[in-house]
């Protein structure tokens, strides 16, 4: 289409002029698109969901060409299917990072404490790395941006690219230490 593509906006002033976040965030940009034909995406978090009303849209029948050669093959479909919220829209997350120390730690109590919760679960890109959770769950400028009512983070550095994904939250919590198991009752 020869246009350039206005991303993650925040803002649209209007038909021509958006707001968007530079430099993971610490910096945000309002921009002009002189093009005619405008592509734009949009950060789902930063707007309001839309009223319901009683507008209908004009249903238009697209073009097709039977005659077209189609170059694409389904291959498969493979979901992940949680009884958990979605991350993407969670209203709580739970966020489980390096300081968890390794897989094992990280489904030992990331699960448990989503569940009681009622959140979904997130990561960050170090604990994705590192192999404690699946890419899909990594939260940051790399992975989902999300903005839920309670951000609850475990074990995370607070890595500028990991704010990234999780600053525009309403409350966010940290847990930074635990308390080590002992046998020793005064130690408790």
């Amino acid at each position: 289409m020869d246009v350039q593509q206005v991303s993650d906006c925040i803002e649209i002033k209007d038909e021509n002029t958006f707001v968007r976040p530079i430099y993971a965030g610490n910096a945000i940009a309002t921009v002009r698109s002189t093009d005619t034909i405008k592509i734009v995406t949009i950060r789902g978090t930063a707007f309001s969901p839309a009223e319901e009303t009683s507008n209908t849209a004009a249903i238009e029948e697209a073009p097709i060409d039977p005659n077209a050669e189609c170059t694409t093959v389904w291959i498969s479909e493979n979901l992940t299917r949680s009884e958990r919220p979605d991350l993407g829209t969670a209203p709580k997350v739970v966020s489980g990072g390096r300081g968890l120390k390794d897989k094992e730690n990280f489904d030992k109590l990331m699960p448990p404490l989503a569940d009681a919760l009622g959140a979904a679960i997130g990561a960050s890109r170090a604990a994705v790395d590192a192999g404690f959770a699946d890419n899909s769950l990594q939260v940051g400028q790399t992975g989902k941006v999300v903005a839920p009512q309670l951000y609850l983070a475990a074990g995370i550095s607070g890595a500028i690219q990991h704010l990234a994904g999780m600053k525009d939250s309403k409350v966010i919590a940290a847990i930074n230490k635990g308390m080590h198991r002992s046998d020793d009752k005064s130690q408790r």
